[in-house]
């Protein structure tokens, strides 16, 4: 932060060089006012001179010749001198507060940089500890999302049994259970995940359960639990739903 402590040094010395400026300014201006006032007595009494000349005849009229002394002249260009070098120094003390707010400019562009630098790194290492912690998840088969109890013929969102069928009925009469995450997506179908021996497996993939799944309606289907993704569902069937082994079946009987 060398930069930082450079700019407080040269914020620190700052009232001082201003007061050391707008105290010649105050000088420049109490001189510049004794010379004007002088000149201001000097012409008027040049002028009061003149008329006195013209009134008694000791002075005859001519354009040319009246006019103010050489001295009078002269400090009226003393009094334009000052007055210059009043203005020259207001911008020099002008230049040098703003070249220090240009400083702190730079130096706020700087902070914010490194504050966005700063944030995207821990945005950055959050999502690597965030995604780290899904692969461990996925790899010791630990459930990363609240575990739901499915009924049969519903899906996953709800508890309600459809039809009148229980939760407990599946394959060899173990309960099926639908894993719902609450942050992760759900992984891809083709996605070929850890089987637990002693964890039950659904749908055309033979895979355990994940993200969301819908119940088959035929209460002899051999699967029952389908994934969403292996059966083109995207949300939550209205009425009943049959898988595509099922629904072949369910046709026949209605043609006969």
């Amino acid at each position: 932060m060398g930069f930082l402590e450079d700019f407080q040094a040269s914020v620190e010395a700052l009232p001082a060089m201003l007061q050391r400026n707008y105290s010649l300014m105050r000088e420049l201006d109490k001189s510049l006012q004794g010379v004007q006032t002088g000149n201001e007595q000097r012409c008027q009494q040049e002028i009061e001179d003149i008329k006195h000349g013209l009134e008694s005849g000791s002075i005859t009229y001519d354009p040319a010749k009246l006019k103010f002394s050489d001295e009078a002249i002269e400090e009226q260009k003393h009094c334009v001198r000052i007055a210059d070098e009043k203005v020259a120094l207001a911008s020099q003390t002008y230049d040098l507060v703003d070249a220090h707010i240009q400083q702190l400019d730079q130096f706020m562009r700087k902070l914010e940089e490194l504050r966005q630098e700063k944030e995207a790194a821990t945005t950055a290492a959050a999502a690597a500890a965030a995604a780290a912690a899904a692969a461990a998840s996925v790899a010791t088969g630990t459930p990363v999302a609240a575990t739901v109890t499915a009924s049969a013929g519903t899906s996953t969102a709800d508890n309600t049994p459809k039809g009148g069928r229980s939760g407990e009925r599946g394959r060899g009469g173990r309960k099926k259970t639908a894993k719902v995450p609450t942050e992760q997506p759900a992984p891809a179908i083709d996605l070929e995940l850890p089987v637990d021996p002693n964890e039950p497996t659904y749908c055309l993939c033979n895979q355990v359960s994940y993200g969301e799944m819908v119940a088959c309606d035929n209460n002899d289907c051999k699967i029952e639990w389908y994934h969403f993704g292996c059966v083109g569902v995207k949300e939550h069937p209205k009425g009943k739903w049959y898988c595509p082994s099922c629904i072949g079946f369910q046709k026949k009987r209605k043609g006969k």
